[in-house]
């Protein structure tokens, strides 16, 4: 759906934009803290130091997109495994080796979201998965311009249960790349945990998970005096945009008293607008609320390298190394 002009995309987004209704996000939340707050009592337990992806940043996101889907616990990391190799193969440089090597990984990765569709077509539940079975059923011919289609059933599970939670972890880490080194900021939100909101614009907006993304024109233009071809291939830079100073005052300054930090373009513009951003801004909030108020001491170990994966939009590194007082 995230490549798909207009007017197929307005049609299939009616179908997925009821799926994030306030009440499947508000039924999510309750959730979504008590699985925050089991792996962080894990990563208490087990003590200081901690590897923050491995402890929460990485399972987090994936159970609550996978529960939000259907999907069952049991297959979180075998799913998780093949959403990282479509995260290698479209936006990556992988050899030719392994482009072969991920293309099959993929091919069993839809082959799984194929199945598990046909398995909620004949057995639904409360979810997401069912929810779009119920309105192909209600209306399953896309040809009168309003109905979905059982294959694009399929596709926007396939597509969601990747894009649901691979920039999320980043997300989750990079508030914590972002707080920790700026003590005094730090302090101010576990003095005052209604500030994770606003942290959380802040960091979408200073350091962007996903930093770019693709576009091609359908006509003749002309951008900032450039004259654009219809068919010309675009790489829209998110990031930059975030950091135009005609928009943010001191763009390069990471400041969660900032004024109007949501102005960022970080989940997208118009109508490709990101139809997670409630769910990853959830995620990352109470994130920061049980980690300010639990780990007040926690930072950043020190000497530690970041690493990133390699490719040209999305943002968030491999492992992030935290300490606290005992």
């Amino acid at each position: 759906m995230s490549n798909r002009p207009e007017p197929d995309h307005g049609r299939i987004r009616v179908y997925t934009r009821q799926g994030f209704s306030n009440r499947r996000l508000k039924s999510l939340e309750g959730y979504m803290r008590d699985r925050a707050t089991v792996l962080l009592d894990r990563m208490v337990d087990a003590g200081s130091p901690a590897e923050y992806v491995a402890a929460l940043a990485f399972p987090l996101p994936a159970e609550i997109v996978f529960r939000f889907i259907g999907f069952p616990p049991e297959d979180d990391a075998l799913i998780k495994s093949w959403c990282a190799n479509r995260r290698a193969f479209s936006w990556g440089k992988p050899t030719p080796e392994q482009q072969v090597e991920i293309a099959q990984g993929m091919v069993d990765y839809w082959r799984y979201c194929r199945d598990f569709v046909a398995e909620r077509r004949d057995r639904r539940t409360d979810d997401f998965t069912s929810e779009l079975l119920d309105a192909h059923d209600a209306d399953p011919d896309p040809s009168n311009g309003t109905g979905i289609s059982y294959r694009e059933v399929e596709s926007v599970i396939y597509g969601f249960s990747f894009a649901g939670h691979d920039p999320v972890t980043a997300l989750l880490c990079n508030t914590l790349l972002c707080l920790l080194p700026r003590r005094a900021q730090w302090a101010e939100l576990c003095a005052d945990p209604s500030l994770a909101a606003a942290a959380v614009e802040e960091t979408l907006r200073f350091e962007s998970s996903q930093i770019s993304w693709r576009r091609i024109t359908t006509q003749d233009t002309t951008l900032g005096g450039v004259d654009l071809p219809a068919g010309t291939r675009l790489y829209l830079n998110f990031a930059s945009a975030n950091h135009q100073p005609d928009v943010f005052d001191d763009p390069d300054t990471f400041d969660i008293h900032r004024d109007k930090a949501s102005r960022h373009i970080s989940f997208g513009k118009g109508i490709h607008f990101c139809l997670g951003n409630g769910l990853a801004r959830m995620e990352a909030r109470i994130a920061l609320e049980l980690l300010s108020q639990r780990l007040p001491s926690l930072r950043l170990a020190p000497d530690q390298e970041l690493s990133y994966f390699p490719n040209i939009t999305f943002r968030g590194p491999d492992t992030l190394h935290l300490e606290w007082d005992a």
